[in-house]
């Protein structure tokens, strides 16, 4: 399977793992990877949707009660109302991708594992189903303690930053930049497990493909946000956040890995 090479480190090369992950699913022999996650993808979007239809106004209502009649500084709550409403659309895309990579944890291991197998050529140690999907899903946990401490920290920084003149527009962007830093880590992990490699390593390495990272995870995170389009991003995530391991990652940090980890060669 050969690709079109694109430039290293690039906002829009970022993007572009996705269009050409997309076109990567709809090779012969992929699509059998896909059902099952757009399967539990749809389970988890009805449940979570209906629930954000049903208690978004109530939400939105207590968190206007919250604050009294500022006068002068009405201005500031209505900035903290907006923000409010992003957040509550990204813990929204947050809570579907998180319940469904869970689910989805091995399936996606596998999807990853075939799209690598056909673009390198090259094929990764076997390793019985048991121990695959227990440790795919042992990283998933893993992950998600990263995410959750770390995105309470950020959480409480925007919250602070939002009462600072000036200083509070700078607070959307900072969202964007660790939901784009998220989703990226959670879809070019799967092939970093794949080769077991330790997943702070990982994020050592990631940060050095940042423009690359911040178009890849801004995409799919605004992408997440969006219902319908949510269904179908995730696996188009994987075989994208593959391409991006495969052309920016793998070499280097593969090398880098059997240096340091020779036991696991």
């Amino acid at each position: 399977m050969q690709h079109q090479p694109l430039c290293k480190n690039n906002l829009i090369t970022g993007f572009r793992y996705l269009t050409q992950g997309a076109g990567t699913l709809l090779q012969p022999g992929m699509k059998r990877f896909v059902l099952v996650p757009i399967l539990a993808n749809c389970i988890v979007f009805v449940i979570l949707t209906l629930f954000l239809f049903q208690h978004f106004s109530d939400i939105q209502q207590w968190f206007t009660d919250f604050f009294p009649a500022w006068g002068w500084l009405s201005y500031v709550v209505a900035f903290l109302s907006g923000l409010f409403i992003f957040l509550i659309l990204l813990i929204y895309g947050y809570s579907f991708t998180i319940l469904t990579n869970i689910i989805a944890a091995p399936f996606y291991g596998l999807l990853a594992e075939k799209i690598e197998q056909r673009v390198t050529g090259e094929a990764i140690a076997n390793e019985s189903m048991s121990k695959m999907i227990i440790r795919t899903l042992r990283r998933e946990m893993i992950k998600l303690s990263y995410f959750i401490t770390r995105g309470l920290l950020v959480l409480i920084s925007l919250f602070f930053l939002s009462f600072i003149p000036l200083l509070n527009l700078l607070a959307p962007i900072l969202a964007i930049l660790w939901g784009a830093w998220v989703m990226t880590l959670q879809y070019i992990d799967y092939p970093a497990d794949n080769h077991q490699l330790p997943f702070t390593s990982l994020r050592q390495r990631m940060k050095q493909p940042h423009y690359s990272s911040i178009g890849f995870g801004s995409t799919i995170m605004f992408c997440s946000m969006i219902p319908v389009i949510n269904i179908f991003i995730m696996p188009i995530a994987v075989a994208g956040g593959t391409l991006f391991w495969i052309n920016e990652l793998r070499k280097n940090v593969l090398d880098r890995h059997t240096t340091d980890y020779p036991e696991q060669k």
